[in-house]
């Protein structure tokens, strides 16, 4: 009856609001508060997903064992965090630090050790909570070079949050990131899931000015009894909490000023650029996002989340399509095929209703689609008449949620049919047997989708979600997808003539490699899809300044929207030009690599210093290997020089933050020049006193230089004549407007 801390916690217990684990013992045993174990439990759950070695239940244990060290640990993040703290906080920290040391030598067992300084030193490595504010969930903000035993690659910043009913987090590479925040599947391990997004961000980020940053929220509270639309809901609520837990901890710009939110005691540097777009399981999600976005009263007001009501619709533009479509024609141009003239085979992975898969299938009435798959249904259609399937395509994306069930059957050539996934077998025709060079009458959908994915045609779509294609070397396991595990094959096995990747982590980058040294035309998800992501930081620097613009009364809220409109066509311009040039970089980076792989050692060492580049991590070649390589003249593949090219850029970036260049009056252009012709006619000024000017004017000039000479030549001249980078680039600039390069360029083109 005397212990208020135990009857809380049990009555907690009682209706849900905490789960029943040993952990509440400490109720007990040191009067712990209900709100200081939801505390712990946020940090136990962080630590299943970074993998900590030892499970939720041993942690749950030790703790329990432990309840002098725990209210220590408790009290030192009171201390750090709690914004009505009076004393002089440093001391008092380094008091309990000491008092903490002398506990942990009495601690004899190596596994409650570890377990307890895992802890510790992760709160050492919290920055941000909003514990004190109090609310349904807990937000942590944790510098990730400080959180002992993290996989790689190591963001920048996380951010967790956990609350009874889901668990989320954010990572990002850099102060200024986007990337998208997922509905996921995964409660155990969603943060790998994530982890190995953002890595693929994070190359794909290259071309824009934020590098990566990926998010990801799963449910964890039991709403299997729900209907359909009431979990949709639940999940939109849990999705508006994930974000409110990111923007308690980001910081805001008032008048100018750059605020910290009330109630939040920071130990990092000023951090108010904070993006989030749309994923699988989130794609509607943009104009919820931008609510709390204005509930919060942040800068960026609808920038927030691009893509809304009044924002560009990817899937209405197409964009992501039309960038890894742009991937595709070169590919087959090279080969020389035109794939807007000429009709070609394809299979897919996807449906008609999908952004990705659905665009690209309308993107050349040529296209001969003999067989694809989503995970409802098997399409085969053996022998298509181009034009009247692409209308039928056509059709098929228009209408709302279509599945591959709704194609008109009349329509599908002599012995194709739609196959349900969930069926026992599948009895094939003569026409589907000849054309997959299967021998069996019947076979099983995931035996059906195998042969679809290793079928001999000129192109493999990739509109999809999930991982199909590993290398010979890798195990299932290492693709890091479960759900596909019977379908999955090797790289060495795709028989496709090129691969378009619209879909991210469809192959793993060794499943890419392999594939690539056997003959096959690819690149990487990071390059193919990233006019996505390109399109929507366009966006986001737009309405940077229109916002502004509005908010000074200069502009109308109707008036932006029309600008944002009428721009469209000249955004698809601008974005898929990078695609172009990026493409075509890699084209003439793989030309002549003979001479050149001493050069790509070269610079390989210098990123693994200066741009954190592991190579073993992105599968490159270790020097050993390069030099066999060069041997058996046996050069990088197009996978290998795409991920070397993003890092070159995203070395040469952080190289133009730090230097006088970006504030040099010439390349003012270089800035103008990023943004729609309609806003350098009409608002000049604006544009040049962007708040994100820097590092516009760092993107353009980084993508300028990289895809125009390569990924070398700045590392040879840096290494010959012992100058910086920026002299590099303005010798390199004035040369080009010497010489009227762009205009020798654009005839070659």
């Amino acid at each position: 009856k005397n212990n208020h801390e135990f009857v809380d916690v049990l009555e907690k217990s009682l209706t849900g609001q905490i789960s029943y684990t040993t952990l509440n013992k400490l109720s007990v045993t040191s009067q712990t508060k209900f709100r200081d174990i939801l505390l712990l439990r946020t940090y136990i759950q962080y630590l299943k997903q970074i993998q900590f070695q030892f499970s939720e239940e041993i942690i749950n244990d030790v703790f329990a064992k432990n309840p002098q060290m725990i209210s220590k640990i408790v009290e030192y993040f009171y201390t750090k965090f709690d914004p009505s703290f009076t004393q002089e906080r440093k001391s008092k920290l380094d008091s309990l630090h000491k008092e903490m040391s002398e506990i942990y030598a009495q601690i004899m067992d190596i596994t409650e050790d570890t377990i307890l300084r895992q802890l510790y030193r992760t709160i050492q490595a919290t920055v941000r909570t909003n514990f004190f504010l109090e609310k349904e969930y807990i937000s942590l903000k944790f510098d990730c070079s400080a959180v002992p035993n993290l996989p790689k690659p190591v963001p920048f910043r996380e951010i967790f949050v956990y609350s009874t009913a889901f668990e989320a987090l954010h990572l990002r590479f850099g102060k200024v990131a986007r990337g998208g925040l997922r509905w996921s599947d995964r409660p155990n391990d969603f943060r790998t899931e994530v982890l190995g997004l953002v890595k693929a961000q994070n190359t794909k980020n290259a071309v824009i000015v934020p590098v990566g940053s990926k998010g990801g929220f799963v449910i964890t509270k039991d709403i299997s009894t729900l209907s359909k639309d009431a979990y949709l809901i639940f999940g939109q609520e849990c999705y508006k909490n994930f974000l409110r837990g990111c923007l308690d901890l980001a910081d805001n710009i008032i008048a100018g000023e750059v605020k910290t939110n009330d109630g939040i005691v920071k130990y990092d540097d000023e951090d108010p650029y904070f993006v989030v777009a749309a994923d699988k399981g989130t794609a509607t999600f943009s104009d919820i996002a931008n609510s709390i976005s204005a509930e919060y009263n942040f800068w960026l007001g609808d920038a927030f989340a691009s893509g809304g009501s009044n924002g560009y619709d990817h899937k209405k533009m197409g964009i992501t399509a039309k960038g890894a479509w742009i991937a595709v024609r070169r590919h087959m141009m090279e080969i020389g095929r035109n794939p807007e003239t000429e009709e070609f085979t394809c299979v897919g992975i996807g449906d008609m209703s999908g952004d990705v898969f659905g665009n690209g299938l309308l993107l050349s009435r040529k296209t001969k689609l003999v067989a694809a798959f989503n995970h409802l249904h098997i399409f085969v259609d053996p022998n298509p008449d181009a034009e009247k399937s692409f209308i039928e395509r056509e059709r098929m994306f228009n209408l709302p949620r279509s599945t591959w069930a709704d194609y008109n059957k009349s329509l599908i050539s002599k012995g194709g049919m739609v196959f349900e996934r969930s069926a026992k077998v599948c009895k094939l025709t003569f026409e589907i047997k000849a054309l997959l060079e299967i021998e069996n009458d019947e076979i099983s959908p995931s035996e059906l989708i195998v042969a679809i994915l290793k079928a001999k045609v000129d192109l493999l779509w990739n509109g999809g979600i999930g991982t199909y294609v590993k290398s010979s070397d890798e195990k299932n396991s290492d693709a890091g997808d479960k759900a596909n595990n019977a379908i999955r094959i090797n790289g060495k096995d795709l028989r496709a003539l090129v691969i378009g990747e619209g879909g991210n982590l469809g192959f793993t980058q060794k499943g890419r490699i392999e594939y690539a040294k056997n003959g096959g035309r690819i690149n990487t998800d990071a390059m193919d899809n990233s006019a996505g992501v390109n399109c929507s930081d366009v966006e986001v620097n737009i309405k940077i300044t229109l916002n502004k613009l509005v908010s000074e009364g200069k502009l109308s809220l109707e008036q932006r929207n029309e600008l944002l409109n009428e721009m469209t066509p000249e955004v698809e311009r601008l974005v898929l030009r990078n695609n172009y040039l990026q493409t075509q970089a890699i084209t003439i980076t793989s030309f002549n690599q003979k001479i050149k792989i001493d050069d790509q050692e070269s610079l390989m060492k210098k990123l693994a210093v200066f741009a954190n580049l592991d190579r073993e991590n992105e599968f490159l070649p270790s020097t050993e290997e390069m030099n066999s390589r060069k041997n058996r003249q046996d050069y990088l593949t197009r996978p290998e020089l795409c991920v070397l090219f993003a890092y070159s850029k995203i070395y040469l970036y952080q190289e133009l933050l730090k230097s006088s260049l970006i504030n040099e009056k010439y390349f003012e252009q270089d800035l103008i020049n990023y943004f729609p012709k309609q806003m350098q006619e009409r608002f000049r000024e604006d544009i040049v006193n962007h708040k994100l000017a820097k590092e516009i004017i760092a993107t353009s000039v980084n993508n300028s230089i990289i895809n125009r000479v390569g990924i070398t030549f700045m590392n040879n001249i840096l290494e010959s004549r012992q100058c910086k980078p920026c002299d590099v680039i303005r010798a390199y600039t004035v040369i080009r407007e010497i010489f009227s390069l762009r205009k020798i360029w654009t005839q070659i083109e």
